[in-house]
Order: structure tokens, then sequence, then C-alpha cells
């Protein structure tokens, strides 16, 4: 079936949803602007980055398209824990929450990250340093669905121990322990690599598209960006998991076959989604 229903032309900016950022630090602007880009052009109606005050501007001029809203921040550009009540105050208006794009460490954003896991009341994605921000706290089950992407090393620090190498050898194994993960957590876990694993702990599925040039910078943010941006259109954290693997490596193909897989970029993917059939694609 189709994943996305086709659009009313009677409908508007607000039956499509508000994805809401929170991420990007000095020196990382790119990763949560990426984001929120891939969000929009996957069909999210409202696209807004929260980030540090002093990287607003440019995360802004990276897409004229997003709106932008200024936290406060360490000394290090980095957003501190007293942007806390803000972001809480900002996600109301907001039908799913990308965090950590971008975000920088720090001991107040491990807290920060902490907090805004377990009270935020929508739908959340949680990548990058969000997900090292996890790794260090015991983090509890929430009432809320949350949506894990991480890559081997983010999903081993998650666990506490080594898992190994993606092989057709052990892919059976990093199968059963991110189930056991997802389970234990009750989340959507995305293990991503050559073949992305998705699971809720009951049941798994292994993403077919993507390409070895899709491993660079920004990749990553790029999945979390169409993600939520299903998300926001009202499919079920679940769909939107499964169908933004399988959009993510498709438009890395897509992107691969015009510009060849080394010099493939994380926006060239997201300029790719153009000319991916987000609407018709077949959910499994």
């Amino acid at each position: 079936m189709s994943i996305l229903p086709e659009r009313n032309p009677y409908s508007h900016k607000g039956d499509y949803g508000h994805v809401l950022c929170i991420g990007g630090c000095r020196g990382m602007s790119g990763a949560i602007a990426l984001a929120g880009r891939a969000a929009l052009t996957t069909g999210a109606g409202l696209v807004k980055c929260a980030v540090p005050g002093t990287v607003l501007p440019t995360v802004a001029a990276l897409s004229m398209e997003m709106m932008t809203a200024p936290l406060p921040e360490d000394r290090f550009g980095r957003i501190s824990l007293d942007a806390y009540r803000e972001i809480l105050r900002l996600g109301e208006a907001a039908t799913v929450v990308a965090l950590g794009p971008g975000l920088g460490r720090s001991l107040g954003l491990t807290a920060l990250v902490a907090k805004l896991y377990r009270e935020i009341a929508k739908p959340m994605i949680v990548d990058a340093d969000a997900l090292n921000a996890l790794a260090e706290r015991k983090f509890d089950k929430t009432a809320f669905p949350r949506i894990l992407t991480p890559h081997s090393g983010e999903f081993a620090r998650l666990l506490g121990r080594p898992i190994p190498k993606e092989s057709p050898s052990t892919q059976q194994e990093r199968i059963e322990l991110a189930c056991d993960f997802a389970k234990r957590t009750d989340t959507i876990t995305l293990l991503k690599g050559h073949e992305t694993i998705i699971t809720d702990g009951k049941t798994a599925e292994i993403n077919q598209t993507g390409n070895p040039g899709m491993a660079t910078g920004g990749s990553g943010d790029v999945l979390t960006g169409i993600i939520a941006g299903l998300v926001a259109q009202r499919l079920s954290p679940w769909e939107a998991a499964v169908s933004g693997a399988y959009l993510h490596g498709r438009a890395g193909d897509l992107a691969a076959e015009k510009l060849g897989q080394e010099s493939l970029t994380a926006g060239a993917m997201i300029d790719s989604l153009h000319y991916v059939e987000i609407g018709m694609t077949i959910y499994s």
C-alpha cells in the first residue's frame, strides 16, 4: 500500500505536521540543518530547528524554508541545561521531535537529554550525540514513542559492550542484539549499516536499499529528518522507521547513480529525495 495518502487539494501546511529538530553546536551547525531539510523534503508541513543562539544565523542561512529558535548556550556554543523549559515550550507545538544531530557533548547536555527523553510527550527520533548522552545514563522506558537510530559504535555504547562488526556471518547475532535491546527499552531501534536492522523487539525488518557511498558525514542526520518528516505526516512510528530507512537508501542509490559513490554527500541525498516517489513507496 502507499505509505502516505494522496494530499487533499484543500489541505494546508498544518495538516502535514510540525517537526522540532533540537541540536547543533559551534562547529557542527550543518548536522541539524540537514535533518531539518530532509524532514521538509520528505513532506513535513513545518520544521523548526532549535539551536544555540550563536549558530542560529548559520542554520537559518542553510535553508530558507525552516524556522529557527535560539536556545541558551554554554561558553563553548553548545545547548545548555538552562534550555530545558524553552525546549518543553517549543515541544508543545510539535508533532514530532528529532533530538541529537550536531548536539555535541557536555555534562549539561547529558542531563538535558535524559530529561527530554523522559518528559517530552511526543514521538521522538534520537540520534548522534543524544544517543551517546543516553548511554551515560540508565534510561527508563517512557510512555511515548521513541525511535533510536544508532550506528554500530553508538549501539555498542548503549549496550555497554562491543558488538560484532557487520558481515554476513554476524548479521543474525546483530539482529538478536537489536531485538533484545528494543524489547528491553520499549523502543523502535534502527541499527544502521549495510543492511540496516529495524526492530520493535517483536519483529525485525532488514532494509535492502543503500550503497557504500552513503558512509559519509551527515548521512545519519538525513535519515533522522526523513523519519521525523514521515511521523509528522501521521505515519505510525513503525511505518516511519521502516519506510524512512528505505527512502534514505533509495535516495542514496539515485544520488550515487548520478554522482558516483565517491562523490556522494548528505546534501545530494536530500536533493535526490525529490526524485523518489515518497507518497507511493510500498511499505511491506
